[in-house]
């Protein structure tokens, strides 16, 4: 049996999802509800975003993605009249990029009309995807000045009402990028974040742009575009050096570290270096092949999956939102916090009735 056949199931009533933003069911960013379960314990408390200082030792380290989230919906128009959604997922190189028309069988070399004078032309299935198509764009303007002008944050059924882009940034977003709002980050506020500082909690960002989230069934991830800087990477060898924890602020994160430290251990093998600076890879050299959880300073196109049987090297908890019941980001959980405990914590979730989806609340897993 497969990784993705064994996946946690569970049945999610409909009133467990989150249908607004928590601003418009009177709370502030950081007054969303927190889970903290712990793996050696199993124990399991329950407080508000605003206490998570209180869940964190002096010297753990929070990596967070700072990937900004873009209006990446724009309603389109076939050539008999008919409107569909179109999602941008992915910006690829030669200026094409990955798309999904939502809900509709297209065909290959159609051209869909795009709001003031833009088109989109699928030219191919993107990697063999049942939903994402390669689309040649022609705007009239820079395309980032183009879906600030005509384009809207991609929302699924289950959110009630139109609500702003600014909605779907994190506090920290620097970098334009994904398709969805990195979505475990977005209860810190800056007075949250001055508490850590407090605290003695270390925190470092990276970019990762995600894509759709909307993935048929047994459709594994695509490939997303991640950065790892090297003032994080130092930061994270620093800290797995002196024994802390490296927590990441989401799945899109433990996905770029963890391919990071995959790059670490490609190059040390590559060049055959025993010691050295893993932060960066200046020619010839490397970090010490194999040397696990250290990672450098790296940038391209992961199409990593974290599953039970990677296991992780880099991550020792991780703060996320909730997820469906058969999602990949399941198997990641499992990784990190094995499976007797993530069932538990998921019954503890549904019993005590927590939000799920982007506007929800949080589970910090250590």
């Amino acid at each position: 049996m497969n990784t993705i056949e064994r996946l946690l199931e569970f049945s999610l009533p409909e009133e467990l999802e989150a249908h607004e933003p928590p601003e418009a069911r009177g709370l502030r960013r950081d007054g969303v509800r927190l889970m903290v379960s712990e793996r050696a314990t199993d124990r399991i408390s329950h407080a508000r975003f605003v206490d998570l200082p209180c869940f964190l030792r002096p010297g753990d380290l929070l990596v967070a993605n700072d990937s900004a989230t873009l209006p990446a919906a724009l309603t389109a128009r076939r050539a008999e009249g008919a409107e569909i959604a179109l999602h941008l997922s992915t910006r690829l190189p030669g200026g094409l990029w990955a798309a999904e028309p939502r809900q509709t069988a297209v065909q290959t070399g159609e051209t869909l009309a795009l709001p003031g004078g833009a088109s989109a032309t699928l030219l191919a299935p993107y990697a063999d995807s049942q939903r994402l198509w390669i689309a040649q764009l022609r705007l009239p303007q820079p395309w980032l000045e183009y879906l600030q002008q005509w384009g809207r944050p991609i929302a699924y059924p289950y959110v009630r009402g139109a609500w702003p882009i600014e909605m779907y940034q994190t506090v920290y977003a620097r970098e334009p990028g994904s398709a969805e709002m990195p979505s475990a980050g977005r209860a810190f506020t800056p007075e949250v974040l001055a508490a850590l500082a407090d605290a003695g909690v270390g925190f470092a960002a990276l970019t990762l742009h995600t894509g759709v989230a909307s993935l048929e069934a047994h459709e594994p991830p695509y490939e997303e575009w991640y950065e790892a800087p090297a003032a994080t990477a130092q930061a994270v060898n620093q800290a797995k050096a002196a024994g802390q924890r490296v927590i990441a602020v989401g799945t899109t994160v433990v996905r770029a570290l963890e391919s990071a430290a995959d790059f670490a251990r490609a190059q040390g093998a590559k060049y055959n270096v025993q010691s050295g600076d893993a932060n960066s890879v200046p020619a010839g050299r490397g970090p010490a092949a194999g040397e696990p959880g250290r990672v450098i300073a790296s940038r391209g196109w992961t199409d990593l999956v974290i599953t039970p049987e990677r296991g992780v090297r880099v991550v020792d908890g991780l703060l996320t939102g909730f997820h469906e019941p058969r999602a990949t980001h399941l198997a990641m959980l499992e990784a990190i916090a094995g499976r007797p405990h993530l069932e538990k914590a998921y019954a503890a979730a549904l019993k005590h009735g927590y939000l799920w989806h982007e506007f929800g609340d949080l589970h910090l897993l250590v």
